[in-house]
C-alpha cells in the first residue's frame, strides 16, 4: 500500500454500508492499508457473503444496525478516528416511491453520524454522494461549481447530506469531505435487485442468455468509473490535507453511451444479443461526465483501472456466480 496512506495503518475507521457493493471493497482497501474497520449495515441492501471473507479478521467488525438511528450512531462512532459513510438507498426509482424512508437512510443518518462525529472526537468523515445532484444541467461536464438541479428525492437526499456536512465543518469544526461518485462498476453490484446498475443488469441478462432492456434510445450517457479506483479515492479524502471541507467528483472523466457499453460487453462475452428498448424512467439522467481536475489537483485522484479493464474483471465475477449457481 501506497506510503501516503502511512497514517491509515493503526487507525480505527467506521464504513457504515460495508457490507455493500462499495463499502466492501473500501472495508478491503482499508485492511490493506493496516486500518481496523467497523462495519455499520442494517443489512437491507448489503450483503453478509460481501464480507465473508473478512469474518477470520480480527481487525475487522460488523454491527448489524441502522445508520439512522441515534443510538446505534452513537455506540458504532465511539474510539473511531475516521468515518465513511456509504450507508444510502442508492436507487433513483425507488427513492420515487419510498421518498421519506430514502431521507431518512440518507439525511437523517447523515445527521446522526455527524453528531456523534463531533461529540466522539472523530479526526474526520467522508460522505459517499452522488453525480445525480446535477441533474439534467446543461453542461455535458458536470463542474462541483456547476449548479445543482436533483430530479429525485434520492439526489435531494444526498444534497441535503452535503448541506449538513458542509455546516458541520463551519460550525463544528469537524473536517467532512464529500465524494460526488459517477457510474461506479465492479464486482459485488448485486445483479439480481430490481434496482441493480446497468453493467451487472446487461452482463447477467446475456450469460442468462437474455436480451438486455435499455430504458430509452441508448444514447445516453455515463462516466463508469471502478470500484477499486473509488475506493482508493475515499482513502484519499480521509488523508489528504486539502481534502477537508472539499466537494470533489469522482469518475474517470470519459463518456460512454449504453450502446457503446453493450457493444463492449457484447465483444468480451462473444455473444451479439440485440437490446430491448422501453421508454425513459422517471428521474434519471440523460448524460452524465465527471470533471475530475479538482480531485486530481487536492486529492492527487488519477483513476488506474481502464474501463476494458473493469468490464474484464466484472464479467468474470458474474460468470462465477452463473457458474456457482
Amino acid at each position: 500500500m501506497s506510503s501516503q496512506f502511512e497514517r491509515l495503518r493503526g487507525a480505527r475507521c467506521l464504513v457504515t454500508g460495508g457490507a455493500g457493493f462499495i463499502g466492501s471493497h473500501l472495508v478491503d482497501a482499508l485492511r490493506g492499508a493496516g486500518a481496523t474497520v467497523r462495519v455499520l449495515d442494517n443489512f437491507s441492501t448489503g450483503f453478509q457473503h460481501n464480507l465473508d471473507h473478512t469474518t477470520s479478521d480480527d481487525e475487522v467488525e460488523i454491527i448489524n444496525g441502522d445508520a439512522s438511528d441515534a443510538d446505534c450512531v452513537r455506540s458504532a462512532t465511539k474510539d473511531i478516528d475516521y468515518i465513511f459513510h456509504h450507508a444510502a438507498m442508492a436507487s433513483v426509482p425507488r427513492s420515487m416511491r419510498e421518498p421519506a424512508l430514502c431521507h431518512a437512510w440518507c439525511a437523517t443518518s447523515t445527521v446522526e453520524l455527524l453528531k456523534s462525529a463531533a461529540d466522539n472526537g472523530v479526526k474526520r468523515l467522508v460522505l459517499a454522494s452522488t453525480s445525480a445532484a446535477y441533474g439534467d444541467s446543461p453542461f455535458v461536464s458536470k463542474r462541483e461549481s456547476d449548479p445543482v438541479a436533483p430530479l429525485s428525492p434520492y439526489a435531494a437526499a444526498k444534497l441535503a447530506a452535503e448541506s449538513y456536512c458542509q455546516a458541520f465543518y463551519r460550525g463544528f469544526g469537524l473536517e467532512t469531505v464529500v465524494l460526488r461518485y459517477f457510474n461506479v462498476f465492479g464486482p459485488r453490484q448485486d445483479p439480481k435487485s430490481e434496482y441493480s446498475a446497468v453493467i451487472p443488469r446487461f452482463v447477467s441478462m446475456i450469460l442468462s442468455g437474455d436480451r438486455p432492456i435499455i430504458y430509452g434510445d441508448g444514447k445516453q450517457s455515463r462516466d463508469f468509473v471502478y470500484v477499486r479506483d473509488v475506493a482508493r479515492a475515499n482513502m484519499l479524502a480521509a488523508t489528504s490535507s486539502d481534502a477537508p471541507g472539499g466537494t470533489f467528483n469522482i469518475g474517470r472523466g470519459e463518456r460512454t453511451s449504453l450502446l457503446m457499453l453493450l457493444n463492449s460487453l457484447r465483444d468480451i462475452l462473444g455473444q451479439g444479443i440485440d437490446p430491448i428498448h422501453e421508454p425513459p424512467r422517471a428521474g434519471d439522467v440523460r448524460d452524465s461526465l465527471a470533471d475530475i481536475n479538482v480531485a486530481r489537483n487536492r486529492l492527487g485522484f488519477e483513476p488506474q483501472v481502464t474501463i476494458d479493464q473493469g468490464l474484464e474483471m466484472s464479467v468474470d465475477f458474474y460468470r462465477s456466480l452463473v457458474v456457482n449457481a
